[in-house]
């Protein structure tokens, strides 16, 4: 058989062979340029800043417009297609036309569970309606801001408003408030826990055994005890790093961000806390990463890391063998699946939050590979505290057997929504009679969520359970980060359910088929009059024995508590 012939293009012809005259993609405006090189003025050209970078054009523009992602990549030196799958990874970027007019501030109206059982969907249309012939603000939809005990919150640009109504968000619009609040300075320590391990008079040996004394866990959700992390990632070889997660987005939790802003010692003794625990494994990098509703915190945080810089040199010169690490704020850009600790370090690495396969765990492989030291600033609070006073006087706290003190973030219909710190073994009854104020007027409990989306509904009949870690599995349920939300007798746990569900649609990051596909397809099945419970249960089986991380494996549980506890609501 005659073989085929291929021929050769000409050099001369357009197409593969024809040599190029102008770099691949979109070509870089010189004005584009010189705007992205004013915007980002400061700020280091590092391809893991490119996020960062990202905001400072978001901030400045409203939004990001195609000329200024080329001269971004430019400038970064990445690649065209690198900056623009970030940049339309995370939901708080806008991707526009160089020429697309943009509003000077978006209203973010939260339509997550304990704002929307406080009627934020009527509060999203109605604010739609009465802002609708204002070209300069866009009104629209947004998942948990962290504002449940205030519920219906909203985002007004950079300022969180609780107890959102439309005259309050036009009298903010009128006065120009759309940016963050400036608190006040909290009370700040001279770092006395940290001195006492520089002089020598507390060992990093003797710090572990205080730690597992304690049997402080980890409180952003999975409960893995604190001493067992440190002693991990200190057993590696250098250099090691340190992550702190504030990328709290859990529907239903604002503990985090309580603990930091409203209490008069908490980033101080967080701060302290987190130094303790890098110098004890040997940490020489930390990134604070925190997430992008919260800033008022970030504002607080930057102002509070000059102070501490200061007060560091100064320990220096007294302690010349102590070497500091090097510290850095990290804002996320609204993507629920940071707070998953694998996908918040590909963030601060500048990459999308794609959660990583494991093993390995980041305590061996995390920050650039290295061995990696990541908590939540809750769990770093207590560390000065439990050094001053001893590990076994915050294990002796507690009822019920459990050991230890725990924050829980209470909304919904109770009388007095908040942050409640109560002993390990609390049960629901007694956090919200003695703590929350009892259940709101003309409501009696019906049923709750444990731990905020991903933790389970269960009904009134389990009032009496002690919450903690490991309490609940038989009813499965878990309180994971500690996140109560308390449904009246005029709520359903399908219709929660439902939303918990459309929740994780709208943050599933897409890298698995069983988590992306499977929260599309529960939606759609959830939203028949009559659920198809074997398909259902079918489903969730699938999504937690094949999704890659935490969202797809416990976005079923919702599902599956309301199978189980509530059966009449989805039955014919």
């Amino acid at each position: 058989m005659k073989p085929t012939v291929i021929p050769i293009r000409s050099l001369d012809t357009p197409g593969r062979g024809r040599p190029r005259h102008t770099p691949k993609g979109r070509q870089v405006a010189p004005e584009a340029r010189g705007r992205v090189a004013a915007l980002c003025a400061g700020l280091e050209p590092r391809a893991d800043l490119l996020i960062e970078h990202l905001h400072r054009l978001q901030d400045a523009e409203g939004g990001l417009r195609h000329g200024h992602l080329a001269a971004l990549a430019e400038r970064l030196r990445l690649s065209q297609v690198e900056v623009f799958e970030v940049a339309s990874f995370y939901h708080h970027f806008e991707i526009v036309d160089d020429a697309a007019p943009l509003p000077a501030t978006v209203v973010r109206v939260c339509t997550s569970l304990s704002c929307a059982m406080a009627g934020s969907e009527a509060l999203l249309a109605d604010l739609q309606a009465a802002l609708a012939g204002d070209a300069s603000v866009r009104v629209q939809a947004a998942p948990c801001v962290g504002q449940c005990h205030g519920a219906p919150a909203a985002c007004v640009g950079q300022r969180q408003l609780p107890a959102a109504s439309v005259t309050a968000v036009r009298d903010l619009l009128a006065r120009g408030e759309t940016g963050p609040r400036a608190l006040p300075a909290p009370d700040r320590s001279d770092l006395p826990q940290l001195r006492r391990l520089l002089s020598g008079a507390l060992t990093a040996d003797q710090v572990l055994a205080e730690l597992k004394a304690s049997n402080l866990r980890g409180l952003g959700g999975a409960g893995f005890p604190a001493w067992r992390k440190w002693d991990t990632v200190r057993a590696q070889p250098g250099p090691r790093h340190m992550v702190v997660n504030i990328d709290e987005g859990e529907v239903g939790t604002f503990k985090d961000g309580q603990l930091l802003t409203s209490t008069q010692a908490g980033t101080p003794q967080m701060l302290e806390g987190m130094l303790i625990a890098a110098h004890v494994v040997g940490a020489e990098r930390v990134w604070i990463y925190l997430r992008d509703e919260y800033h008022d915190l970030r504002t607080l945080l930057t102002r509070e890391l000059t102070v501490l810089e200061a007060t560091l040199r100064a320990l220096t010169v007294r302690y010349p063998d102590y070497a500091p690490p090097h510290i850095e704020l990290r804002r996320g850009a609204g993507a629920y699946i940071c707070g998953e600790e694998s996908a918040l370090i590909e963030s601060v690495e500048g990459k999308r939050g794609l959660p990583r396969l494991k093993p390995p765990i980041v305590a061996l492989n995390g920050v650039f590979g290295r061995p990696t030291l990541a908590h939540n600033p809750e769990t770093l609070w207590w560390v000065p505290t439990l050094l001053d006073k001893g590990g076994a006087w915050l294990a002796g706290q507690g009822r019920r057997g459990r050991s230890g003190l725990r924050r829980f973030s209470v909304s919904g219909r109770v009388k007095k929504p908040g942050v409640y710190l109560a002993p390990a073994g609390v049960t629901l009854r007694e956090l919200v009679d003695d703590f929350a104020g009892g259940m709101a007027e003309g409501h009696t409990l019906h049923a709750w969520l444990p731990g905020g989306a991903s933790g389970g509904i269960l009904p009134a009949s389990l009032a009496d359970v002690p919450l903690d870690f490991d309490t609940l599995a038989e009813h499965g349920a878990f309180v994971g980060s500690m996140a109560v939300v308390v449904l009246g007798q005029n709520d359903t746990a399908r219709g929660a359910a439902l939303n918990l569900m459309r929740f994780f649609e709208h943050e599933s990051c897409g890298q698995c088929t069983p988590c992306r596909a499977g929260t599309t397809k529960a939606v759609q099945l959830m939203q028949a009059p009559v659920w198809d419970a074997p398909l259902l249960a079918e489903l969730s089986q699938v999504m937690r024995d094949a999704s890659i991380c935490g969202l797809g494996q416990a976005a079923p549980n919702p599902v599956d508590s309301v199978l189980r506890f509530f059966p009449k609501e989805v039955s014919a």
